[in-house]
């Protein structure tokens, strides 16, 4: 067991130090505006500020660090040629791809994803915007400290042993403590569900394009909304991706279109997106207004919106991500006589929008990602319990 995986595993036992910061990044300004933003917080520290992608496969092992924020281009060796062999030597890091807002580099990042990133974030083009640049420093430094507290309560709840040092998946995590209180569940709603409008954040890429593999027979016959905290462009490359994996037409939403059954409507990054009644018809309605909750799109307006048309025969679900985004628009739901379905902690990225709706009391059933599909193809199909 190398030096740097020991101290891995037991990192943290018995004190709470400082998350530890590897900025990865060939731009020397990126690079010491991080590095402020980091040192600025009682929780996290800078370990390192490096220009390559070499220089952190190199140093690695010395740095030791608990997140490395990673460029994608780099001289020398380029963010995803590193993400690999970053993960070889440290299976528990934790790695948050950046890069600018480009269609390749969107691409790059779902990919990173595949490859084992714990999530991504998009650099602001300028760095004298000062609105893009705000947005920026708020996701960077929650992104770190939410995915940089977990692998430190994994490695304080369960550290591994020298035989099973292998990076678990990103979903992977100890089982609450036997001392959690148990959570309150509600019945599901007497009326059968029309419609189904899904909230992700940070994990949901890839937890979206597992659900919607195994839904086929609820695409088809009733319409799927879905909101996930993305930007412009990244959510173009999000829609193909669940076209595939669903083997359905799906597409960012449009201003004015019909709903239809059959096809998933994707909320375009940098727009809310919300539901209205036109006569017989149902048509999408995007919002150019503020961000709900720090983010647009924001999944509150998709659910609350959804209220209005289709009443008691909504259904949510909320997936893993970052905050408390969905909470509000859930209980409305349930008040409407709809029903909420969280996933569970044990396979969210991040248990903060499903755990704030799991804890809030609101949810009929709260289960691991695997399970969600099964559950969502039974009660469209008119089994209620």
């Amino acid at each position: 067991m190398s030096t740097a995986l020991m101290s891995s595993a037991t990192h943290g036992v018995g004190r709470q130090e400082p998350i530890r910061v590897m900025v990865v990044d060939d731009s020397v300004v990126i690079r010491g505006m991080i590095s402020r933003w980091i040192d600025a917080e009682p929780d996290m520290k800078v370990a390192a500020s490096l220009r390559t992608g070499l220089d952190a496969l190199n140093q690695l092992e010395r740095i030791n660090p608990d997140v490395a924020v990673l460029d994608i281009e780099m001289p020398d060796l380029d963010g995803i040629s590193a993400l690999p062999r970053l993960l070889a030597k440290k299976r528990d890091l934790i790695i948050i791809m950046a890069s600018t807002l480009t269609r390749r580099n969107a691409e790059i990042s779902f990919k990173a994803l595949s490859l084992g990133a714990s999530d991504y974030i998009p650099k602001p083009e300028s760095t004298r915007e000062s609105s893009a640049a705000d947005v920026f420093h708020h996701d960077l430094i929650q992104k770190i400290r939410h995915l940089g507290a977990k692998v430190r309560r994994t490695a304080v709840t369960s550290p591994p042993p020298a035989s099973t040092l292998d990076r678990p998946q990103p979903h992977v995590k100890p089982a609450p403590a036997a001392t959690a209180a148990p959570l309150v569940k509600r019945q599901f709603g007497l009326t059968a569900p029309r419609a189904l409008v899904i909230g992700s954040s940070t994990g949901g890429p890839q937890a979206l394009m597992s659900l919607v593999t195994a839904i086929g027979p609820v695409i088809d016959r009733f319409p799927v909304l879905i909101t996930q905290h993305m930007p412009p462009t990244f959510t173009t490359i999000l829609a193909e991706h669940l076209a595939r994996s669903s083997r359905r037409p799906a597409a960012e939403a449009v201003d004015g279109e019909v709903v239809k059954p059959g096809r998933i409507y994707l909320a375009p990054g940098g727009r809310h997106m919300k539901v209205v009644r036109h006569g017989t018809d149902v048509a999408i309605a995007l919002d150019d207004g503020p961000p709900v909750n720090f983010c647009k799109p924001a999944v509150d307006p998709l659910f609350a919106s959804a209220i209005d048309v289709w009443q008691g025969g909504t259904l949510a679900v909320i997936l893993t991500g970052m905050g408390s985004d969905g909470m509000r628009g859930g209980k409305d739901i349930v008040a409407a006589g709809g029903s909420v379905i969280a996933q569970d902690e044990a396979t969210s990225v991040v248990w903060g929008m499903p755990g704030a709706a799991a804890n809030a009391g609101i949810c009929a059933a709260v289960l691991p990602l695997k399970d969600i599909a099964p559950k969502l193809v039974q009660l469209f199909s008119g089994v209620r319990s």
